[in-house]
């Protein structure tokens, strides 16, 4: 057995003979900045109360030098994972001596190195299970405890917690900084961040109380800080918050540190929530960029109530924390900020997330069944978070918004500091609404999958029938040529058909205003109207729903492929919302990767690359549009090289499109687009490198070299993907990238075997971080199911996570392999 995968029996059966009363860690991070030194020494001393004589602490670290059990020295019983504490009394004080690791996956305290000037960054990012990485723990969320952090850090170094510093101690050299103990939480929310940060601060005052606000990140990133908006946003959100959730904020200072090699978007410890610092953007952004940043700023905003003050007992009810903090998030970025159009994101690039998932043979419930801490990491997934969100929306709709946040409120006051499962809420939005929420919750939160909603001969079909609130939007074009609402029907359908009368309209759509969670069909007469005039639908949730609609069909084989990129190529030049644009301009390229049989897709390669770089030349020139067509162009370009001497002459500024921003990060999409058909040279990447030798610029170049279109290059990125351990993160997503770059088949499919034969090894040797990177990103884009079968066929007792991922990347072939052929 791996101990280090957590079972929810056995952390229950701790959980209910332990009661942590509170932990101090002590970290000695003075050698950070030596490279050669690869630990750090750790100190945990938790006080406990028992009803057993044993029990374990959890911590993953190179050794355990000594335990102390209330007093005495005790052996060190130590599997690599698990601690055991014998001789326990009643109540106990254990002090655990320990050495832990840098990392350089992003799991527990990560390590970086600053090309720019030099400079080291740590940070910790813990979910769901790595604080036991950096100190020993009760590593579960429903044992909360308050913590005191004290680091030893190099003078000069900025050193944060969830907490504000109680006492500093500087001999000039090093110093010694003790953090205020935090109020009770859950160990994966605990954080730590330290190095020579740029900070810029501020204050968020309502009536008496004060919020300290901080805005961290690296030096060498501070010129590109755009410090004033991240806190306008900011603002906002507590705001917002406090009206809504009449819960004052309770984590004391509101830190927010951008920082690199990060794997996720963002994590909400309370009081320094942690960034991916791609959203400190190094050269122009689009409305989009903006917009969703400040979502993510407002989603990890809500989880200082949802997630944080009151958490879930297990992994199982990831949704009380996910979907509630996604549904906020953009609930607050439309009412409370300038994105008043968040809505159409959510309804057209959050829900195809949600819509993918759930039709997976892995889809759950969105309350799951969450039996190990492998399940947990994979279920941080367009279930929990998208579909929860969806749900939620329709929830307020069907109990109403007063009642809703009446309900929440007493929810906070009735758990604050506690842990809670499913029926927890159910109570407490029940008793304002008056509604039975039992079978709500048993036919959307119980359930796998999604109805399909088409209209036909003057009734709503739907297939696997469920309770839907739905509106119907019947449209017609104005006097100035507009496709505009002209009447809305609302009404409740559960039954497989539903009769309703219709007016006759150009264009029906179902589930106007995104109320529910469902697939919509356009019928004929509609796909004729959206055929002919989708851009003159003047309303961008309208427009939103259509562009999903339109993808949903194509992905189901629906729709013909190349129908769909005719829309594409003749709509979204026109298209004015960036987030709806950029969804377009993905799901247009994966159409002509996956869908389109051999012939089609080599011709309409050229057709797209010639149409994006005809748009890029006739958009407003400075324009987030403009940026939009020419990432697209560069994507189109990595798979057709037509236009290889076009891109140079804007490389060396010799044709650059007026207006165009071209900064590095899109230097280096078009120098890709250029390796990958093999119109780049290691000396043109090696010159770019000198112009933009940054962290990013290194893991663009280590991207574009693995993108080179030669045997030798690809079997060289092969082989540092699978063995080389001293990889970043980030660099191994560059790598494989690269590899894949171009869709060259002809020279990776000579790894198909050796992915499959590597799978085992990668899963039990790499940490699950890294392993799933991998297995997701080599998975084999073959024509055939042949290899994926034979694998799991022969590999049914491989760890259940690992079977997850393979079976879910099959379905995505078997997808692909099913649509060509109805194209």
């Amino acid at each position: 057995m791996n101990t280090a995968n957590l079972t929810r029996s056995e952390t229950a059966a701790r959980s209910a003979a332990v009661t942590v009363r509170g932990y101090r860690v002590e970290l000695d991070l003075s050698s950070a900045a030596d490279p050669s030194k690869a630990d750090f020494a750790t100190t945990t001393t938790v006080e406990f109360d028992a009803t057993v004589e044993r029990t374990w602490l959890d911590f993953l670290g190179p050794s355990v030098e000594s335990v102390t059990v209330n007093g005495a020295a005790v052996a060190v019983e130590y599997d690599g994972a698990r601690l055991v504490l014998g001789a326990l009394a009643e109540t106990n004080v254990v002090v655990v001596r320990g050495t832990g690791a840098y990392s350089r996956s992003g799991e527990g305290l990560h390590r970086f190195l600053d090309p720019v000037d030099g400079q080291t960054y740590l940070y910790t990012q813990y979910e769901p299970a790595d604080a036991r990485r950096v100190f020993a723990c009760f590593e579960q969320p429903d044992m909360k405890a308050p913590f005191t952090f004290a680091v030893t850090a190099p003078t000069g170094w900025a050193v944060v917690s969830n907490r504000p510093f109680a006492a500093i101690q500087d001999n000039g050299v090093v110093q010694n900084v003790e953090f205020s103990p935090t109020l009770p939480i859950s160990t994966y929310i605990t954080a730590i961040a330290a190095g020579p940060y740029h900070r810029v601060e501020s204050a968020w005052v309502r009536g008496a109380l004060t919020v300290p606000l901080g805005i961290y990140c690296r030096a060498s990133l501070a010129r590109y800080l755009d410090a004033d908006t991240i806190l306008e946003v900011t603002k906002q959100g507590l705001d917002f918050f406090a009206e809504h959730f009449d819960y004052p904020y309770p984590w004391g200072k509101y830190d927010q540190v951008f920082v690199p090699e990060y794997n996720l978007g963002a994590m909400e410890n309370p009081g320094l929530v942690t960034f991916t610092e791609a959203y400190v953007f190094r050269g122009a952004a689009t409305a989009a960029q903006y917009e969703g940043r400040a979502n993510t700023i407002l989603h990890e905003m809500a989880h200082m109530w949802f997630g944080d003050l009151v958490t879930m007992v297990w992994w199982d009810d990831l949704w009380l924390k996910e979907s509630f903090a996604d549904y906020m998030g953009a609930l607050a970025s439309a009412e409370a900020t300038e994105w008043t159009d968040a809505w159409v994101a959510f309804a057209n690039r959050r829900k195809a997330w949600a819509y993918l998932q759930d039709q997976l043979p892995t889809t759950h419930p969105i309350v799951a069944d969450i039996t190990d801490l492998e399940a947990a990491k994979l279920n941080f997934d367009g279930i929990t978070y998208a579909k929860g969100a969806s749900v939620l929306k329709q929830l307020v709709a069907y109990v109403g918004r007063a009642e809703f946040f009446a309900g929440v409120r007493r929810y906070f006051r009735a758990h604050a500091f506690g842990n809670t499962t499913l029926d927890d809420l159910l109570t407490e939005l029940s008793a304002d609404s008056g509604r039975d929420l039992a079978g709500w919750a048993r036919a959307w939160l119980q359930t796998t999958g999604m109805s399909t909603l088409t209209f036909e001969d003057g009734a709503i079909v739907q297939s696997d029938p469920r309770p839907h609130r739905l509106a119907i939007g019947l449209y017609d074009f104005d006097a100035a040529g507009e496709l505009v609402i002209r009447e809305r029907v609302e009404l409740d359908i559960a039954a497989e058909r539903t009769p309703v009368a219709l007016a006759a309209a150009p264009l029906r759509l179902l589930n106007d205003g995104d109320l529910t969670y469902a697939k919509v069909r356009l019928d004929a007469d509609s796909l004729a109207t959206v055929e002919a005039s989708l851009d003159r639908v003047a309303d961008p949730l309208a427009r939103g729903l259509i562009w999903s609609a339109l993808w949903n069909a194509t992905r189901d084989g629906d729709l013909g492929a190349q129908r769909y990129l005719v829309m594409a190529r003749d709509f979204a030049p026109t298209e004015t919302n960036t987030a709806l644009l950029t969804a377009v301009l993905a799901n247009a390229s994966f159409t002509i990767g996956h869908y389109l049989p051999d012939p089609a897709r080599a011709r309409w390669r050229g057709e797209w690359l010639d149409s994006c770089w005809a748009t890029l030349h006739s958009a407003v020139p400075g324009s987030g549009h403009q940026l939009a067509w020419a990432r697209a162009t560069a994507a189109a370009a990595t798979a057709d090289g037509r236009r290889a001497n076009d891109i140079r002459a804007i490389l060396t500024d010799q044709a650059a499109p007026v207006g165009l921003a071209l900064d590095p990060d899109l230097r280096w999409s078009l120098w890709t687009a250029l390796a990958a058909t093999g119109e780049a040279h290691a000396e043109d990447l090696d010159a770019e490198l000198e112009r933009d030798d940054t962290a990013s610029g290194r893991t663009a170049h280590v991207r574009a070299l693995a993108a080179r279109p030669l045997a030798q290059v690809k079997a060289s990125a092969w082989d540092s993907a699978l063995r080389d351990t001293t990889l970043t993160n980030d660099h191994i997503d560059a790598i494989i990238d690269g590899f894949r770059a171009g869709a060259r088949r002809d020279l990776i499919a000579r790894y198909d075997g050796e992915y499959f034969a590597a799978l085992r090894a990668v899963w039990n040797e790499r940490s699950i971080e890294i392993a799933r990177r991998i297995v997701i990103g080599l998975f084999p884009a073959a024509e055939s199911l042949d290899g994926v079968d034979g694998w799991l066929a022969a590999n049914a007792d491989a760890p259940s996570a690992l079977r997850r991922l393979v079976v879910e990347q099959r379905d995505h072939l078997a997808r692909d392999v099913r649509v060509r052929d109805v194209n």
